[in-house]
């Protein structure tokens, strides 16, 4: 979502009259759209500020995002530092720059949680393949590790016919595929009466699309509908993102999610049943405060009973503000560290086995437009990564394809049709 909403921000800039150059060039503006979901998230945008304040001290710096919303004072102290955007007006940010006079101290534009109202318009451009489509803003849940509704106000929605439309848009761009995203795009609908299912269903039939890609939706909200409709669809792709975040209903109950790990386990097989190829991604959180030994190795054991396709593991980040530090019992973060590390190496087996499973079959597979040493590469429809040789003709394209056997850089090797 951060990539969509920083594409469209550059673009509010160019039609501003400003030119867009390299991040390692010298310019006379710099924008930091940052993230605040870790504390290592925080602390990557200060290192972004101070480079670029470093590489050209005359520029003047704009800081906006997350981390500018939660802790404004924090960004504004940052030598370099001029303006610091909350959410309301991310996207506004050039009716701040009147001139590029460097400020003494950084101004401040915020407003309080209960004001970020608006749902703002955003896609990506500029990856001719691809494009990420902002579908839904803010969350309602509240989980007790998280901060994000403080950073992005409560769950908001456009109609679905404006983003019909531009989706629309996107595609006569020369888009083949897009990606849904959001906060929490299964709670789609707050904003206007409608639902996540009804989006679907709406974009699904939008002829000039190639392939839609579903971002991450909350395991209570991946209804039955949902997933026998995507199993039907004419464009939707076979790959899920589903967040866990923790492997026991223990550790669930202390972060206030709002399933359990047998309904976990429901979605997983029903996705199975209908769409046996299809990918599913999990997130998970390492080392939550509450989780025992005990309790992980119950998790591990719980996670490595599914039949998931890849995992996105963090291991757990205090936050400020947040109910998960009223509990007692910490986890040191060595120990986080080094649950994340099992997670991720049972992430790598559950990956391989998926994608030595689909050996063999044929898939359509859209070519990206990079080269690296001669080759190129691309995604099939349930997100396995192929690469060929580089050929032009090939750029933005499907092209019917068979899997052929795992590279050691981890992507496929293929044949075609």
């Amino acid at each position: 979502m951060n990539f969509s909403e920083t594409s469209t921000i550059a673009r509010s800039f160019e039609e501003k009259g400003f030119k867009r150059v390299n991040s390692k060039e010298k310019a006379d503006v710099y924008v930091i759209n940052t993230c605040s979901v870790t504390d290592t998230a925080d602390k990557k945008s200060k290192t972004v500020i101070r480079q670029v304040a470093k590489l050209n001290p005359a520029a003047f710096i704009v800081v906006t995002g997350c981390y500018a919303q939660l802790k404004p004072e924090e960004a504004a102290g940052i030598d370099g530092v001029d303006l610091v955007i909350g959410a309301n007006d991310k996207f506004n940010i050039t009716k701040y720059l009147e001139n590029l006079d460097k400020h003494q101290e950084g101004e401040v534009h915020t407003c309080a949680f209960g004001e970020i109202s608006e749902f703002q318009h955003s896609y990506s451009f500029g990856d001719r393949t691809r494009s990420f489509l902002k579908v839904q803003d803010g969350c309602n849940y509240f989980c007790t590790y998280c901060t994000i509704p403080m950073a992005r106000g409560k769950s908001r929605n456009p109609s679905i016919e404006s983003l019909v439309k531009e989706a629309r848009n996107v595609a006569e761009q020369g888009i083949r595929e897009i990606i849904l995203t959001g906060v929490n795009i299964g709670d789609f609908g707050h904003s206007t009466g409608e639902t996540f299912f009804e989006l679907i269903k709406a974009l699904d039939e939008v002829e000039t699309l190639g392939r839609i890609r579903i971002g991450s939706v909350e395991p209570n909200l991946l209804t039955d509908e949902i997933i026998t409709f995507m199993a039907e669809s004419k464009r939707i792709a076979p790959h899920f993102h589903i967040p866990l975040q923790a492997g026991t209903d223990e550790v669930l109950h202390l972060m206030k999610r709002r399933y359990t790990t047998s309904l976990f386990a429901e979605r997983v097989a029903r996705i199975r049943e209908l769409l046996p190829d299809a990918f599913i991604g999990v997130d998970l959180i390492a080392g939550m405060n509450g989780e025992t030994e005990e309790l992980f190795e119950q998790a591990f054991q719980f996670i490595e009973s599914l039949d998931i396709s890849e995992l996105h593991v963090f291991p757990y980040s205090e936050r400020k503000n947040t109910r998960a530090l009223k509990i007692a019992m910490v986890v040191p973060i060595e120990e986080r560290r080094h649950r994340a590390q099992r997670l991720i190496q049972l992430s790598e087996q559950k990956h391989t086995g998926f994608c030595q499973r689909n050996i063999g079959k044929t898939e359509a597979v859209l070519f990206e437009n990079e080269k690296s040493k001669g080759f190129m590469q691309g995604w099939t429809s349930n997100y396995i990564k192929v690469e060929t040789q580089y050929r032009p003709e090939l750029l933005n394209e499907f092209r019917r394809v068979r899997l052929c056997g795992l590279n050691e850089n981890g992507t496929m090797n293929i044949s075609f049709e």
